[in-house]
């Protein structure tokens, strides 16, 4: 069994947000290999938002985001279970990027779910247009990759975060949940811009 240090301990729990005996547990599970704890804490955290996403969430803020000169403008309305979260500096911080994040990415959604069926229909024509000839099996392939990369585009709940690509908003919404104890959802966005 490797020996873990604390720096290590910190070390995963700063990457992942989670706490620091989940972490020791993660690390000593996978003796010391950072990037296999990582991925078990995040499976925790996804196990837990399941858990938590009956609850409801009645507190929270609106967040605002003004970029470039006023051209571009962003309130996004963020939900908790308590006010103690709700006025927590983690949360207000979270609650700024997201805002900050759909001034940058410009979603027209927040969920899939939200995406017009008819929208939905010409973009699966418009692909298996572009895949006339091949076999249709590839074609199944072809059109369920580009469906999820056409969600990433316009959903904000699927988007690469900004500041980390690797990350979508759906796992950051998942490491506060980790972070705070609460059920965390987005509830609603609106994003302005000068001239569009």
């Amino acid at each position: 069994m490797a020996n873990i240090d604390a720096k290590t301990v910190n070390e995963l729990r700063s990457r992942t947000g989670a706490g620091l005996m989940d972490c020791k547990k993660a690390l000593v599970e996978t003796n010391g290999d950072m990037d296999a704890a990582a991925e078990i804490l995040r499976k925790k955290g996804v196990a837990t938002r399941d858990k938590k996403a009956g609850r409801t969430a009645s507190q929270g803020t609106v967040a605002s985001y003004i970029h470039m000169g006023g051209k571009i403008g962003v309130l996004v309305e963020i939900n908790c279970e308590s006010d103690f979260v709700a006025k927590n500096e983690l949360f207000q911080g979270f609650a700024r990027d997201v805002a900050m994040h759909i001034a940058a990415a410009a979603p027209r959604f927040l969920k899939r779910e939200e995406v017009p069926a008819e929208e939905i229909a010409k973009e699966t024509e418009i692909v298996k247009a572009q895949c006339e000839g091949k076999p249709a099996q590839a074609i199944e392939k072809i059109v369920a990759g580009k469906l999820e990369k056409f969600y990433s585009e316009i959903c904000l709940l699927d988007q690469p975060f900004v500041k980390d690509d690797k990350k979508t908003i759906n796992d950051l919404i998942t490491e506060q949940i980790t972070k705070t104890g609460e059920n965390i959802v987005i509830s609603r966005f609106s994003r302005f811009q000068i001239g569009a």
